[in-house]
């Protein structure tokens, strides 16, 4: 359920086309790391991730940012089907955000040393950015000693910042595509060959 708009609505506005402005220089540079704005109508923004190493191109991933009460409240974003920009689960999320925890080498990865910025509580539960600065994480019990004033006017929660993070550890590093086949072995019977 979208969340009511409490702060006066020209502000959140302002601060909307605050952020989307200084998205816009960069695009092109954006875009050379796959991440492409499709539509910036407040008080969203809904964005395409792409991998640029990986051929033939495909989507990793979209999301739609919601800047309601913005920055009151964090940045929300929402994981969703870039074609139908309805939010999805997280068995239909083929991506990682995965980062080496401080300390570990970068050759030497461990079970526990590495963790994902994407969580859900089950595959069928819609993931969510568990990243600081994120409306998701701070309204998740689990961050409850971690509210948004403490992070607000810090840098991070930005637009730049929630972009940023999804290229660096979701679509910059795939450099391929991991395809899984299923095959099932039967007989095909022609349609003009069923008998009535």
């Amino acid at each position: 359920m979208p969340e009511l708009q409490t702060v006066d609505p020209e502000v959140s506005r302002a601060k909307f086309d605050r952020e989307i402005g200084r998205f816009r220089p960069y695009a092109d540079a954006y875009r050379t790391q796959g991440c492409f704005l499709i539509e910036a109508s407040f008080p969203t923004a809904f964005f395409i991730f792409a991998s640029p190493k990986v051929k033939p191109r495909v989507i990793g991933t979209a999301i739609e940012i919601d800047f309601t009460n913005y920055d009151l409240r964090p940045l929300s974003v929402v994981f969703v089907d870039p074609f139908t920009r309805q939010p999805i689960a997280r068995k239909d999320l083929p991506l990682n955000m995965l980062r080496r925890l401080p300390g570990t080498p970068p050759n030497l990865i461990q079970q526990n040393a590495v963790t994902d910025f994407i969580q859900a509580n089950s595959l069928e539960d819609e993931p969510f950015l568990c990243m600081a600065g994120v409306r998701e994480y701070h309204d998740n019990p689990a961050h409850s000693g971690d509210p948004w004033l403490l992070h607000r006017g810090s840098g991070e929660g930005c637009l730049a910042f929630i972009l940023d993070k999804i290229i660096k550890y979701g679509t910059g590093p795939v450099e391929q595509l991991h395809i899984q086949l299923q095959y099932a072995v039967g007989l095909l019977v022609p349609p003009q060959a069923i008998p009535e």
